[in-house]
Protein backbone atom coordinates (compact mmCIF):
# COMPACT_ATOMS: atom_id res chain seq x y z
CA UNK A 1 0.00 0.00 0.00
CA UNK A 2 1.08 3.79 -0.29
CA UNK A 3 0.70 6.37 2.48
CA UNK A 4 -0.50 9.35 0.03
CA UNK A 5 2.75 10.81 0.34
CA UNK A 6 4.54 12.23 -2.53
CA UNK A 7 6.79 9.83 -4.00
CA UNK A 8 9.97 11.51 -3.02
CA UNK A 9 8.50 10.59 0.84
CA UNK A 10 7.39 7.50 -0.14
CA UNK A 11 10.48 6.45 -1.69
CA UNK A 12 13.07 7.07 0.88
CA UNK A 13 12.00 5.64 3.65
CA UNK A 14 13.82 2.82 5.73
CA UNK A 15 13.69 -0.02 3.40
CA UNK A 16 15.65 1.96 0.68
CA UNK A 17 19.15 1.67 2.31
CA UNK A 18 17.97 -2.41 2.13
CA UNK A 19 17.09 -2.35 -1.06
CA UNK A 20 19.70 -0.45 -3.02
CA UNK A 21 22.47 -1.75 -1.47
CA UNK A 22 24.81 -1.02 -4.41
CA UNK A 23 24.33 2.67 -3.33
CA UNK A 24 27.22 2.22 -0.58
CA UNK A 25 30.09 3.75 1.17
CA UNK A 26 32.72 2.72 -1.27
CA UNK A 27 31.15 4.43 -3.94
CA UNK A 28 30.42 7.22 -1.59
CA UNK A 29 34.42 7.25 -1.26
CA UNK A 30 35.19 7.54 -4.64
CA UNK A 31 33.07 9.65 -5.84
CA UNK A 32 33.99 12.34 -2.38
CA UNK A 33 37.98 12.07 -4.13
CA UNK A 34 36.64 13.81 -7.10
CA UNK A 35 35.08 16.42 -5.55
CA UNK A 36 37.73 17.20 -3.43
CA UNK A 37 39.47 17.51 -6.47
CA UNK A 38 37.16 20.31 -7.37
CA UNK A 39 38.66 22.63 -4.59
CA UNK A 40 35.25 23.38 -3.31
CA UNK A 41 35.19 26.60 -0.71
CA UNK A 42 33.68 25.39 3.28
CA UNK A 43 31.53 24.49 4.40
CA UNK A 44 30.12 22.12 2.01
CA UNK A 45 26.51 21.82 1.34
CA UNK A 46 25.42 18.02 0.89
CA UNK A 47 21.85 18.46 -0.46
CA UNK A 48 19.23 15.48 -0.25
CA UNK A 49 21.97 13.74 1.52
CA UNK A 50 20.20 10.46 2.16
CA UNK A 51 21.41 8.87 5.11
CA UNK A 52 24.88 10.77 4.96
CA UNK A 53 27.22 8.76 2.91
CA UNK A 54 28.83 11.32 0.96
CA UNK A 55 28.66 13.29 3.94
CA UNK A 56 30.73 11.04 5.86
CA UNK A 57 32.87 10.46 2.90
CA UNK A 58 33.70 14.30 2.16
CA UNK A 59 34.27 14.29 5.67
CA UNK A 60 37.10 11.70 6.11
CA UNK A 61 38.62 13.76 3.36
CA UNK A 62 39.14 16.40 5.22
CA UNK A 63 36.04 18.27 3.90
CA UNK A 64 34.25 20.82 5.98
CA UNK A 65 30.84 18.90 4.86
CA UNK A 66 27.01 18.85 6.34
CA UNK A 67 23.91 17.36 4.88
CA UNK A 68 20.72 18.09 4.71
CA UNK A 69 17.49 15.87 4.03
CA UNK A 70 13.64 16.14 3.57
CA UNK A 71 13.67 12.12 4.51
CA UNK A 72 13.61 11.61 8.88
CA UNK A 73 13.85 7.59 8.52
CA UNK A 74 16.88 8.03 5.96
CA UNK A 75 19.12 10.33 8.33
CA UNK A 76 18.28 8.03 10.99
CA UNK A 77 20.21 5.25 9.52
CA UNK A 78 23.51 7.07 9.32
CA UNK A 79 24.47 5.93 12.79
CA UNK A 80 24.96 2.48 11.25
CA UNK A 81 27.63 3.36 8.67
CA UNK A 82 31.17 2.80 9.43
CA UNK A 83 33.33 5.66 11.51
CA UNK A 84 29.59 7.09 12.10
CA UNK A 85 31.07 9.70 14.40
CA UNK A 86 32.31 11.92 12.15
CA UNK A 87 28.83 12.83 11.07
CA UNK A 88 27.90 13.67 14.88
CA UNK A 89 25.91 17.07 14.51
CA UNK A 90 26.46 17.34 11.02
CA UNK A 91 23.18 16.10 9.74
CA UNK A 92 20.37 17.45 9.68
CA UNK A 93 16.23 16.94 8.39
CA UNK A 94 15.15 20.09 5.77
CA UNK A 95 13.39 20.44 2.71
CA UNK A 96 15.76 21.80 -0.55
CA UNK A 97 12.81 24.03 -1.60
CA UNK A 98 12.95 25.81 1.58
CA UNK A 99 16.84 25.24 3.12
CA UNK A 100 16.75 26.24 7.11
CA UNK A 101 20.18 27.93 5.87
CA UNK A 102 20.85 31.60 6.47
CA UNK A 103 21.68 33.93 3.34
CA UNK A 104 25.17 33.22 1.86
CA UNK A 105 25.83 30.47 4.59
CA UNK A 106 27.67 27.71 2.24
CA UNK A 107 30.65 27.86 0.50
CA UNK A 108 29.82 25.36 -2.07
CA UNK A 109 26.79 22.73 -2.58
CA UNK A 110 26.68 19.71 -3.93
CA UNK A 111 23.34 17.42 -5.35
CA UNK A 112 24.80 13.90 -6.06
CA UNK A 113 23.13 10.33 -7.12
CA UNK A 114 19.92 12.05 -9.76
CA UNK A 115 18.42 14.24 -6.55
CA UNK A 116 17.31 16.61 -8.16
CA UNK A 117 14.64 16.92 -11.27
CA UNK A 118 11.57 15.77 -8.45
CA UNK A 119 8.98 18.97 -7.83
CA UNK A 120 8.48 19.53 -11.50
CA UNK A 121 10.26 22.82 -13.47
CA UNK A 122 8.88 25.27 -10.83
CA UNK A 123 9.70 23.47 -8.28
CA UNK A 124 13.61 22.87 -9.28
CA UNK A 125 13.54 26.65 -10.49
CA UNK A 126 12.85 27.35 -6.61
CA UNK A 127 15.43 24.22 -5.61
CA UNK A 128 17.99 26.19 -7.74
CA UNK A 129 17.29 30.22 -6.31
CA UNK A 130 18.01 28.25 -3.22
CA UNK A 131 21.09 26.94 -3.51
CA UNK A 132 21.97 30.50 -5.34
CA UNK A 133 20.94 32.10 -1.94
CA UNK A 134 22.27 30.14 0.13
CA UNK A 135 25.94 29.87 -1.31
CA UNK A 136 28.38 32.75 -0.88
CA UNK A 137 29.57 35.61 -3.76
CA UNK A 138 32.16 32.57 -5.84
CA UNK A 139 30.40 29.70 -4.14
CA UNK A 140 30.30 26.34 -6.42
CA UNK A 141 27.13 24.60 -7.04
CA UNK A 142 27.58 20.57 -8.41
CA UNK A 143 24.91 19.02 -10.02
CA UNK A 144 25.10 15.27 -10.37
CA UNK A 145 22.29 14.37 -13.04
CA UNK A 146 21.02 11.25 -15.10
CA UNK A 147 22.21 11.91 -18.27
CA UNK A 148 19.25 11.86 -20.59
CA UNK A 149 20.42 11.23 -23.82
CA UNK A 150 21.66 7.72 -22.04
CA UNK A 151 18.94 7.21 -20.69
CA UNK A 152 16.92 7.57 -23.38
CA UNK A 153 18.61 5.07 -25.34
CA UNK A 154 19.12 2.39 -22.74
CA UNK A 155 15.87 2.57 -20.33
CA UNK A 156 15.40 -0.84 -19.36
CA UNK A 157 11.64 -1.37 -19.27
CA UNK A 158 11.06 -4.13 -16.96
CA UNK A 159 12.85 -5.57 -14.02
CA UNK A 160 13.13 -7.98 -10.76
CA UNK A 161 15.35 -8.48 -7.92
CA UNK A 162 15.52 -9.94 -4.65
CA UNK A 163 16.89 -8.27 -1.84
CA UNK A 164 17.46 -8.26 1.90
CA UNK A 165 14.53 -10.51 1.85
CA UNK A 166 12.52 -8.19 -0.30
CA UNK A 167 11.25 -8.93 -4.02
CA UNK A 168 11.70 -5.87 -5.94
CA UNK A 169 9.85 -5.22 -9.42
CA UNK A 170 10.51 -1.73 -11.13
CA UNK A 171 8.88 -0.73 -14.54
CA UNK A 172 9.91 2.37 -16.48
CA UNK A 173 9.33 4.26 -19.05
CA UNK A 174 9.74 7.54 -20.70
CA UNK A 175 6.99 10.58 -20.89
CA UNK A 176 6.49 13.60 -21.86
CA UNK A 177 8.30 13.32 -25.04
CA UNK A 178 11.53 12.07 -23.04
CA UNK A 179 11.47 14.44 -20.49
CA UNK A 180 10.87 12.44 -17.60
CA UNK A 181 11.09 8.97 -16.63
CA UNK A 182 8.27 7.24 -14.78
CA UNK A 183 9.16 4.58 -12.43
CA UNK A 184 6.58 2.21 -10.91
CA UNK A 185 8.39 0.54 -7.92
CA UNK A 186 6.65 -2.46 -6.13
CA UNK A 187 8.33 -4.35 -3.07
CA UNK A 188 6.89 -7.46 -1.60
CA UNK A 189 8.35 -8.57 1.45
CA UNK A 190 8.52 -12.63 2.69
CA UNK A 191 5.40 -12.35 4.57
CA UNK A 192 3.45 -10.70 2.02
CA UNK A 193 3.41 -7.17 3.00
CA UNK A 194 3.75 -5.08 -0.23
CA UNK A 195 4.43 -1.43 -0.71
CA UNK A 196 3.73 0.26 -4.29
CA UNK A 197 5.02 4.27 -5.24
CA UNK A 198 5.29 5.89 -8.40
CA UNK A 199 8.77 8.19 -9.15
CA UNK A 200 8.49 10.72 -11.59
CA UNK A 201 11.97 12.28 -12.26
CA UNK A 202 12.81 15.19 -15.08
CA UNK A 203 15.49 14.71 -16.81
CA UNK A 204 17.62 17.66 -18.19
CA UNK A 205 19.64 18.19 -21.68
CA UNK A 206 23.26 19.88 -21.04
CA UNK A 207 20.83 23.24 -22.61
CA UNK A 208 17.91 23.07 -20.20
CA UNK A 209 19.90 22.69 -17.28
CA UNK A 210 22.28 25.35 -18.31
CA UNK A 211 19.33 27.80 -18.87
CA UNK A 212 17.86 26.95 -15.81
CA UNK A 213 20.71 27.32 -13.57
CA UNK A 214 21.46 30.97 -15.29
CA UNK A 215 17.88 31.78 -14.79
CA UNK A 216 18.53 31.34 -10.94
CA UNK A 217 21.78 32.94 -11.34
CA UNK A 218 23.87 30.31 -11.75
CA UNK A 219 26.08 30.56 -14.34
CA UNK A 220 27.47 27.04 -16.17
CA UNK A 221 31.15 26.33 -15.57
CA UNK A 222 31.70 22.96 -17.38
CA UNK A 223 30.10 19.92 -17.55
CA UNK A 224 31.46 16.23 -16.80
CA UNK A 225 30.58 12.86 -18.20
CA UNK A 226 31.43 11.15 -14.81
CA UNK A 227 33.50 10.79 -11.80
CA UNK A 228 36.94 10.20 -13.50
CA UNK A 229 36.45 14.07 -14.59
CA UNK A 230 35.76 12.45 -18.34
CA UNK A 231 34.29 15.08 -21.14
CA UNK A 232 30.64 14.74 -21.27
CA UNK A 233 29.52 13.31 -24.82
CA UNK A 234 25.66 11.34 -25.18
CA UNK A 235 26.96 8.29 -23.87
CA UNK A 236 28.53 9.52 -20.62
CA UNK A 237 27.40 7.56 -17.73
CA UNK A 238 26.57 11.12 -15.60
CA UNK A 239 25.82 14.60 -16.53
CA UNK A 240 27.70 16.61 -13.76
CA UNK A 241 27.29 20.28 -13.95
CA UNK A 242 29.53 22.32 -12.49
CA UNK A 243 28.18 26.32 -12.07
CA UNK A 244 28.81 29.04 -9.47
CA UNK A 245 27.93 32.20 -8.34
CA UNK A 246 28.55 35.72 -9.64
CA UNK A 247 31.56 37.26 -7.18
CA UNK A 248 30.21 40.29 -5.87
CA UNK A 249 31.48 43.44 -7.53
CA UNK A 250 33.89 45.04 -6.11
CA UNK A 251 32.76 48.65 -4.70
CA UNK A 252 34.23 51.84 -5.65
CA UNK A 253 35.38 54.51 -2.93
Amino acid sequence: MTSGDPWFVEAFRSEYVDVYTHRDLSASRREAEYLRAQSLEAPVLDLCCGFGRHTLAMRELGLDAFGIDLSAELLRHARELPNAQVLAGRLARGDARDLPLGDASCGAVVVLFSSFGYFGDDGDQRVLREIERVLCAGGRVVLDLMNAERVQATLVPHSRAERAGWSIEEQRRLVQGGRHVVKDVKLTRGDGAVRTWREDVRLYSPREIEALLADAGLPLIRIDGDFDGRAWTAESPRLIVHAGKRMTPSSSG
